[in-house]
This record gives C-alpha cells, structure tokens and sequence, in this order.
C-alpha cells in the first residue's frame, strides 16, 4: 500500500502496542483497579486490569478515567434488580438454572 501512498501501518497486539515507544512517552498504559477497595468475588483472579487512557491531552481539562471497565457480568444482578424489576425469588431462580 505505501507504493500507491495509502497510510498503513503494521497491526499489532496487545502486548506490541503497549512495548511501543510512543505509548509508553505518551503513558497510554493503565492499570485500574476493578473492584475498588474491594476483594474481586469467587472466581476473579485479579483485581487489576489493564485498559488505555485517553490519548487526548488538554492541559486546562484534563481527561480522567474513573472507573475500570467491568468485568463480564459485574453488574448484571445490579441491572436485573434496578432497570427490569426482578425480585430476588426470580433472581435466586435464575442464578439456580445458570441463567445468571
């Protein structure tokens, strides 16, 4: 593709990316606590994550990031309880059949 100069670049993974000079001068690197001040329930192996941080940087508003990404059904109880109303009968009956 350079020969018809069409920007392209490599493609790399995860590990690739984050051993990049530039991402780590530009400390695109961070690791978030999933569980603050929390022990990660049975079955979490860990309580940190890796994600991205913002690769804006404005010096009078810096971005911020509050909160790790959660982990595969962190929050579903939560949802199922506060956004659609299941009582904790239904709830206990789902998590028994494996639903949740």
């Amino acid at each position: 593709l350079e020969d018809k100069a069409v920007p392209c670049g490599p493609i790399n993974h995860i590990g690739q990316a984050f051993d990049d000079p530039q991402v780590q001068s530009r400390g695109l690197r961070v690791e978030q606590e999933r569980y603050p001040g929390a022990q990660p329930p049975a079955g979490e192996h860990v309580n940190r994550v890796v994600t991205t941080a913002s690769p804006m940087r404005l010096s009078d508003t810096p971005p911020t990031l509050r909160h790790a990404p959660p982990a595969l059904g962190q929050h579903t109880e939560q949802v199922l309880r506060e956004q659609l109303g299941v009582d904790a009968q239904r709830l206990a009956a789902l998590r028994a059949k494996g639903v949740v």
